[in-house]
């Protein structure tokens, strides 16, 4: 029993973002300090460079990657590591926007392939807080193509032509590869993606950092990977369930469903060749893995927790009415 795999949390990896706010200090009571800005926190990333380590249990100390690599299909499933080898497959983060982010495009799996750059990039957000009026771009708002898009980008009126979606807490988006999007102020959101931190940058608002310098621009990358097409709905809709799961998103690259929760609920995993991620976006909740009450986890808002594959069974009891997004490998 002593060296058997257990539900894992994680040290976050932070980062300063010349547009962050502070929520992540003031909402999730993580410390960015020296940071200015702390726009993004990774709580579970494989990500070379900016791996996140374990702090409890006595794999604590190790980084993500080391125990892919020693714990292979126990860990992640044994299609998942047969598909992804030692790199983990998800990144998981929280991002607090005060500002506009830039308007990026990700490529896809085939791209990033031809480029040498390991993954695609596709992801999905959840939002957690928004203040009143609150928007993103997803996407276009009608049928363009590369010369129309290039133009508008050219005379700066690019915005003539993305797609704006206000935002409320609750929200689900999915941004697959190729949709041009960008966050706007006001935004505190849970991201759920491909382990991937290549983004084209298209454009930056005109902005400069204290420097007086512009973010570097990626106009001729992006053009390869973005998809032209119009949709009819950007938002993902989802029926949500008291004490239950509700699907969010199923794509290739993640499962994500949304469970909501005020009383003790019991999770089977035994059919299930994937690890499992929870994510807590409200309240806090315990975890207890195969009835081992003496070996259980707790994770608060702002955590994420991640439940080996070898694990078939978990009971998550909220302390007070939770949410969590439940995150695996289909």
């Amino acid at each position: 029993m002593e060296n058997q795999l257990y539900p894992l949390k994680f040290q976050p990896v932070l980062k300063d973002k010349i547009w962050g706010g502070s929520k992540i200090r003031t909402v999730l009571g993580i410390d960015f300090a020296p940071l200015p800005n702390c726009g993004e926190a990774w709580v579970m990333s494989g990500v070379e460079g900016n791996q996140t380590g374990i702090v409890n249990g006595f794999l604590a100390g190790n980084d993500l990657n080391e125990l892919v690599e020693i714990y292979m299909g126990d860990l992640v499933g044994d299609a998942v590591y047969e598909r992804f080898g030692n790199e983990f497959p998800i990144l998981v983060k929280f991002i607090d926007a005060a500002e506009y982010l830039s308007i990026q495009v990700h490529p896809d799996d085939a791209l990033a392939a031809k480029r040498n750059i390991g993954y695609g990039k596709s992801e999905m957000w959840y939002i957690i807080d928004a203040d009143p009026g609150s928007e993103l771009i997803s996407g276009f708002n009608r049928k363009v193509d590369k010369d129309v898009y290039l133009k508008k980008l050219e005379d700066k009126s690019l915005r003539e032509i993305l797609n704006f979606e206000k935002v409320k807490k609750g929200d689900v988006f999915y941004m697959p590869a190729g949709r041009v999007h960008a966050l706007g102020p006001g935004i505190f959101l849970a991201e759920i993606q491909q382990t991937s931190d290549t983004t084209y940058r298209i454009y930056d608002w005109d902005r400069v950092d204290s420097e007086g310098k512009s973010r570097e621009l990626h106009v001729e990358e992006a053009l390869d990977a973005i998809d032209f097409n119009v949709y009819d709905d950007y938002k993902s809709a989802y029926e949500p369930k008291k004490n239950g799961t509700a699907n969010l998103v199923t794509s290739p690259f993640f499962t994500t469903n949304l469970i909501e929760l005020d009383k003790a609920l019991a999770k089977d995993y035994s059919e299930l060749d994937s690890f499992v991620i929870y994510v807590c976006v409200e309240g806090s909740v315990t975890i207890v893995h195969n009835g081992m009450t003496e070996a259980q986890v707790k994770i608060s808002q702002g955590e994420a927790l991640l439940l080996p594959a070898a694990i078939d069974r978990a009971d998550i009891i909220p302390s007070l009415p939770s949410k969590i997004i439940e995150v695996y490998i289909a």
